[in-house]
């Protein structure tokens, strides 16, 4: 049962534990007294009962006392630290040798300048000649008398364990902080709900562990005592239900069976439904349903593993990187029935396990998001490239590797565009293979396919920003040149049909000479590929009709609007 107990303080108080000091606790060596109606005055109970457990204190009082030993307290002046819980009123009494007494009291909403990091409440005695003898303590309608941990420290070690704990405190909730805002980040930017339950689960625990270590009485003083301690019973339970949410939503369904989801959900919502109206209680059987409670996390616990093991098994990525998340709390938690954890962290016990167990988890988890999203992305490009690969080939010949006619008509928009922008001539070249069918009946297909490789491979070269290099289709080529002016560009076109001749075709066709016909359509800014392409059509035809192996060259004039419907449905190939 000690593992419920430290969760139930968990759950409902936000209580810690002890540290290397005198514990004070129920009959070790804490002796107890009951009003049943809150006493008006500073009368203190003159019998205590130091066996059995006190009872129907919820709307009383409840008096704790302690006898000090001889000499407890000449070391140093001592300090009395009290985990804050649910209750209106606390009074703590100093009692001296010589019968002196010294009061101290905070109430639920003002714990002035008594609260300590950690859930921790502090009272220094007051130094006196003589010594101190006796502590006694008084609850006002305290909630739960189990749940309540004392301990005597000297002053300089109170200080000292002070300042360790709210700096282990920080630490674990900056890194937390730094998981929540990640995980929200990676949900906005990949619209991802596990990484959305994940900010929430992290964001929940930031504010529980604020509430708990009393970091936020900074700011609201007013919500020191039962308010911050309900609050913390319900953002433990909405914790629980969040951390459920975003590993059973990142396992697909085909991992997990139905069942078994089914089964963490519906015990999430049992915890979330006892959670509720335990946060609001402040008297009644509060230790009863607590204990229920830690049953049915840890329940919820054992469904959450069982569906990530399950996973796993199935090969799913995700669970492996739960599994490593969820470890390292289920081991806290499951440790706590072992391990006294109220010996630990000056007192924050099993609180601060939790908050750096939540910390790990947060930070795993971001971790594997990251290296998941960035998998997906590596895939994604892939993916793009593959894409644009298989258009780019689409744009391409075959045989030639130069562009097609589709690829050559979106390519020649951009040569055009920047002329006209720069005022510079454009000019198509359109080349056709002289006596090419003679070349497929006498060598074969194959030989005429050498031949076309061969001249591509001569031509292909000039392809440039300002020159654009195709293969129309069977035995047409095609280039858009931009920048060339008269003379240059005759010559230019007279160089691409003797180096098309010079080509040395193998053993393809013999020693069979290969020569082109070249038709030249040249414009001055502006110009439009449909005008050139029908005018070094025409060009090309009449090189064929004047014998061949020449180029002819026309000037693009004025054209009417059905010789452009000509041009269009001759560049689309109709």
């Amino acid at each position: 049962m000690r593992a419920l107990t430290f969760l139930c303080a968990f759950l409902c108080m936000g209580s810690a534990g002890v540290a290397s000091a005198e514990v004070l606790r129920l009959g070790q060596p804490l002796c107890h007294a009951v009003s049943s109606v809150v006493p008006a005055g500073d009368a203190i109970p003159e019998n205590f009962a130091c066996t059995g457990k006190p009872e129907g204190y919820q709307k009383g009082t409840l008096w704790l006392h302690d006898m000090l030993p001889i000499g407890a307290d000449e070391q140093d002046d001592l300090s009395l630290i009290i985990h804050s819980s649910r209750f209106d009123r606390l009074f703590v009494y100093f009692t001296y040798a010589d019968g002196a007494m010294e009061r101290q009291d905070v109430r639920s909403g003002d714990f002035g300048s008594h609260w300590r990091a950690g859930g921790q409440l502090a009272f220094r005695a007051p130094h006196r000649d003589v010594p101190l003898v006796g502590v006694t303590m008084r609850f006002d309608k305290v909630a739960s008398a189990n749940l309540l941990r004392m301990r005597l420290v000297g002053r300089g070690e109170e200080s000292t364990q002070t300042t360790g704990l709210a700096t282990s405190i920080g630490a674990a909730l900056v890194l937390l902080l730094a998981g929540a805002i990640y995980n929200a980040s990676l949900a906005v930017a990949v619209r991802r709900q596990f990484s959305a339950w994940q900010a929430a689960w992290a964001s929940c625990m930031i504010v529980w562990g604020a509430c708990w270590s009393q970091l936020h009485l900074f700011f609201f003083p007013g919500m020191a005592g039962a308010v911050s301690a309900q609050i913390c019973t319900g953002l433990s339970c909405l914790a629980i239900s969040l951390a459920t949410l975003s590993a059973v939503t990142a396992l697909y369904e085909g991992y997990v069976s139905r069942w078994a989801r089914r089964a963490a959900l519906v015990l999430t919502g049992c915890v979330a439904l006892l959670g509720v109206p335990l946060s609001f209680m402040r008297s009644g059987p509060i230790d009863a349903l607590a204990g229920v409670l830690g049953i049915l996390v840890l329940a919820n616990l054992l469904a959450v593993a069982f569906c990530i093991a399950q996973a796993w098994r199935r090969g799913s990525h995700e669970a492996r990187s739960f599994a490593g998340a969820w470890s390292v709390p289920m081991v806290v938690l499951g440790s706590i029935e072992f391990i006294d954890t109220n010996t630990m962290f000056w007192g924050g016990g099993s609180q601060i396990l939790i908050l750096f167990a939540a910390a790990w988890q947060t930070l795993w988890l971001s971790v594997a998001a990251s290296r998941s999203h960035a998998r997906l992305r590596i895939e994604r490009d892939m993916a793009r490239q593959a894409e644009a690969q298989a258009q780019e080939l689409a744009r391409r010949d075959s045989l030639t590797g130069l562009p097609n006619r589709r690829g050559f008509i979106e390519r020649v928009g951009t040569v055009l565009e920047q002329s006209q922008q720069q005022g510079a001539k454009v000019a198509l070249l359109l080349i056709d293979v002289d006596w090419f069918k003679s070349i497929n009946d006498v060598y074969g297909h194959e030989a005429g396919d050498v031949v076309l490789a061969t001249i591509a491979r001569q031509i292909g070269p000039h392809e440039s920003r300002t020159c654009t290099v195709a293969r129309l289709g069977g035995e047409e080529f095609a280039m858009m040149v931009a920048g060339l002016e008269d003379f240059a560009l005759k010559r230019f076109a007279e160089d691409v049909r003797r180096e098309i001749a010079a080509c040395d075709h193998g053993e393809a066709i013999g020693r069979r000479n290969v020569t082109v016909s070249i038709g030249l359509a040249k414009a001055a800014t502006g110009a439009d590929f449909r005008s050139l392409y029908r005018l070094a059509d025409e060009a090309l035809y009449d090189a064929k009709r004047q014998g061949r192996d020449q180029v002819v060259v026309r000037t693009l004039d004025v054209l009417d609007s059905s010789a452009a419907e000509d041009i269009e449905r001759a560049a689309l190939g109709s």
